[in-house]
């Protein structure tokens, strides 16, 4: 009787598990029952945050049973409007970009929509409307930085900004966000603003320069993302600085993150990699299925400090 009833057990657990098995992976198929197929072309690889969302993306494919081609476009628009002409003959079912230049990806998403092909941005933006979007408004993040920074310095002093990569949506959007706030408080002066190009290593060497221009004459520093903001960092504690000048960036990198818990860095702005990937990629299905879906899929940002760090840190 125990054998019988550990048998029918089993029998009932392998039963489900197939059902369950058998549920996700019909998510995945469109109407005539063939498996979707996602083409995905991003930024640049190099790029942590970055990374995270295509983490993401992956992860949720797998888990709504899709297939998901991801390539690099290198930081390259050209190279980006190539990859997506080949997802196009490759008769994808949706696309994923994540754009490197706001107007040079824009032949983009005309060539996907004239194709009749759904293309979601994730995370930055295009001139062209695509299908939908799925990210958070890069101004208010920039608004979030500066405010802390004003705050900070009690309204009065000298601050330099690093710009992203120029001419992509988060890096021009940071700017407007950043100068809108610096707008707002006359004692606040933007001593300088350069391209780090969202690089390290390009930021630390561009902070050295800053350090031999204007030396103690600065006050703080917003970099437009963390990887230029770790940059900053390393340059100002090389020079013996980091103490007299306040560092802030944006998206909440593990790098990141164990800075503000060092007080390294005074602030970092997060961005949420997971909701982006996850909900690009959900909304690619649905696109492709012909359900449907949000046209614009906005997740907000958040400061993090040593206060809230606690939230944040895995």
């Amino acid at each position: 009787m125990k054998l019988k009833s550990f048998l029918s057990a089993s029998l009932f657990a392998a039963v489900l598990i197939s059902c369950n098995q058998s549920k996700t992976n019909e998510s995945g198929k469109d109407g005539s029952g063939k498996r979707i197929v996602i083409g995905s072309t991003m930024l640049s690889m190099q790029n942590e945050f970055v990374v995270n969302v295509s983490d993401e993306m992956e992860a949720k494919a797998k888990e709504l049973g899709v297939e998901l081609i991801t390539v690099d476009a290198e930081r390259s628009a050209l190279k980006q409007v190539e990859q997506v002409e080949s997802f196009i003959a490759q008769g994808v079912d949706a696309i994923v970009m994540n754009p490197c230049e706001v107007e040079a990806s824009s032949p983009s998403v005309k060539l996907a929509i004239n194709a009749k092909i759904p293309i979601i941005n994730v995370n930055s933006e295009t001139s062209t409307i695509p299908t939908a979007f799925v990210g958070s408004d890069d101004t208010e993040s920039a608004r979030i930085a500066m405010n802390y920074i004003v705050k900070k310095l009690n309204g009065k002093g000298n601050v330099i900004m690093m710009h992203g990569y120029m001419g992509q949506a988060a890096q021009i959007k940071r700017d407007k966000g950043a100068k809108e706030i610096i707008k707002a408080n006359p004692d606040l002066k933007l001593l300088a603003e350069q391209s780090g190009e969202w690089d390290r290593a390009k930021a630390m060497s561009l902070t050295e320069n800053w350090i031999q221009s204007y030396g103690t004459q600065i006050n703080a520093i917003f970099a437009q993302n963390d990887e230029m903001g770790m940059g900053v960092v390393k340059a100002l504690e090389a020079a013996g600085l980091k103490s007299k000048i306040i560092v802030v960036s944006i998206d909440a990198i593990p790098d990141a993150l164990q800075a503000v818990k060092k007080g390294t860095l005074d602030a970092t702005v997060y961005q949420n990699a997971k909701e982006q990937g996850g909900k690009a990629i959900e909304t690619a299905v649905k696109a492709a299925k012909g359900e449907n879906f949000e046209k614009e899929v906005l997740i907000p940002f958040q400061l993090v400090t040593k206060e809230n760090l606690g939230e944040f840190l895995k």
